[in-house]
């Protein structure tokens, strides 16, 4: 089974660089003015344009609403577009079904209560994404670099590809793949030197952690591989 690692949060040339450099399968450009990632629609184009077909670009956003959605499209020609708000299932299917691009909704857990919504955004979404779930009043919905309970998605098969985030870092990604089948893993802060700075070394690191962890570890019992 291959895995696909993004690096998101991407938000300088020299990141992008070691992103791509490193065999990133995704980079993530963000626009959410909050965040210490955040990029403008024009800075996220530019940068984008540097891809050239190396890696999966993709655009996060909290929220948006059509006028921002088709700016970023437009500016970007993004893979996929990640939901990283309150967006719901109906608001999921009409993106998709209006910008033509693949979607990955984003969804914050805690405890295996937090998947009862998983059936109905697998239904609509391409890819789906679980991250930590934010305390009430977080200022942001991730990228917070908190860990959560990677066993509460033991067994869990939506039928679609899933991704795994939330405080993954170079040395703690081995232990993740070990803890449970996903497709992919996606990590921002825990490749940076501070908010919002990407670490060139932390980044060739992670993948090298994730590859090597999805080459040499057994199936997960009970999971497919």
């Amino acid at each position: 089974m291959t895995l696909d690692v993004k690096i998101c949060g991407v938000n300088t040339p020299d990141a992008l660089a070691a992103a791509l450099e490193a065999g990133a399968d995704f980079v993530g450009f963000v626009h959410f003015p909050k965040s210490p990632r955040h990029l403008s629609v024009e800075a996220a184009g530019a940068l984008s344009g540097e891809v050239r077909g190396r890696a999966g670009k993709v655009i996060l956003t909290v929220d948006a609403d059509d006028a921002l959605l088709r700016a970023l499209v437009d500016a970007v020609s993004p893979d996929l577009l990640q939901l990283h708000g309150h967006e719901s299932p109906e608001r999921v299917a009409a993106v998709r079904a209006t910008f033509g691009v693949p979607v990955m909704k984003v969804l914050p857990v805690r405890t295996s209560a937090d998947l009862a919504s998983v059936p109905a955004f697998a239904a609509v979404s391409d890819r789906l994404l679980f991250d930590a779930k934010p305390d009430p009043g977080a200022l942001l919905p991730g990228g917070n670099g908190r860990v959560f309970d990677w066993n509460v998605l033991h067994g869990l098969d939506p039928g679609l590809p899933i991704m795994l985030s939330g405080g993954l870092d170079p040395s703690n990604v081995a232990q993740a793949l070990a803890s449970v089948r996903v497709d992919g893993v996606d990590v921002s802060s825990g490749v940076e030197s501070s908010p919002g700075v990407k670490s060139a070394e932390k980044i060739f690191a992670f993948v090298r952690a994730a590859r090597a962890a999805r080459r040499f570890q057994p199936p997960v019992e009970g999971q497919a591989s």
